[in-house]
């Protein structure tokens, strides 16, 4: 089977901004859980609360996943990862909106590293929203699937943290906010909330915090810091995992120009575990 014979297939699904999921992210950041009234803007990545996959109990796989196949390639290897994000918010999504997502395959690359074989798959999501032509929102996801652990893998070497940095806050990721998060996005991915399977199966140390979690924590601290500024690009790649067995750090530097801000993850060890750069403007009046 050739994996690339998936480049070009597209989905479409429709979902509307409700309420609910946002008020229970709220809650889940620690922040006031109201329901937002209709046409409040949805904070930037906020958007992963919807268009969740729904696939029937019995299309999971053994772990956690729908069974390979159907619109994502069937990669064959086991260990599967969300690597980054490149978005760009031209216009915001807000609550009442009626949103069509387009997602088409951009590209599958096989490769191998030490680990041995790797596959990377790109997928373009285009949000429109009201049946408008322009599109509101523009995202280009990274999947990366990776062979099963093995005894005499050797670790990545790890990267150091930028250096000092402006803002900080400390998470410490227990049972719960992966719980709340996998069940707010409908995440069955088991490496998130069974330990028994993530440790003998996977052969991780611990849960392992969603990567989508840690980007949304970044943007989260921006928001903290300028509650008025709305985020016109962001990107990010996860280059160091985050378990549930310590504390981390989400962190934050503006940069010279005022309108870019370097933002990083930093695990218990002091390591650079997820890398990101965020682009805000002033909220137009």
């Amino acid at each position: 089977m050739n994996l690339k014979d998936w480049i070009g297939r597209t989905e479409t699904v429709d979902d509307i901004v409700t309420a609910m999921p946002y008020a229970a992210l709220s809650a889940t950041l620690d922040r006031e859980p109201a329901r937002p009234k209709p046409g409040t803007p949805l904070p930037a990545l906020w958007h992963w609360l919807y268009f969740l996959p729904l696939h029937r109990q019995s299309e999971i796989g053994p772990d956690g996943h729908a069974r390979r196949g159907g619109f994502l390639p069937p990669v064959a290897l086991p260990r599967r990862m969300w690597a980054g994000s490149q978005l760009q918010f031209h216009r915001p999504l807000r609550v009442g909106d009626s949103v069509t997502r387009v997602s088409t395959i951009q590209s599958v690359d096989e490769k191998s590293g030490r680990s041995g074989a790797l596959v990377f798959v790109k997928v373009r999501h285009e949000f429109r929203a009201n049946g408008e032509k322009d599109v509101a929102l523009t995202e280009l996801h990274d999947i990366v699937y990776r062979e099963a652990a093995k005894p005499a893998d050797v670790a990545p070497a790890p990267r150091p943290v930028p250096g000092a940095s402006a803002w900080e806050k400390k998470w410490v990721p227990d049972e719960v906010l992966l719980f709340r998060y996998s069940a707010l996005t409908f995440n069955g991915h088991r490496i998130h909330y069974d330990r028994r399977y993530v440790t003998q199966v996977e052969g991780y140390p611990g849960l392992i915090v969603h990567g989508p979690l840690i980007a949304t924590l970044l943007v989260d601290l921006l928001r903290w810091q300028l509650p008025e500024a709305r985020v016109a690009k962001f990107e990010f790649r996860a280059l160091r995992p985050i378990f549930d067995t310590r504390a981390f750090f989400v962190c934050g530097e503006p940069q010279p120009d005022g309108r870019t801000f370097h933002l990083w993850a930093r695990d218990h060890e002091g390591w650079l575990a997820m890398d990101a750069t965020a682009l805000a403007e002033p909220t137009p009046p």
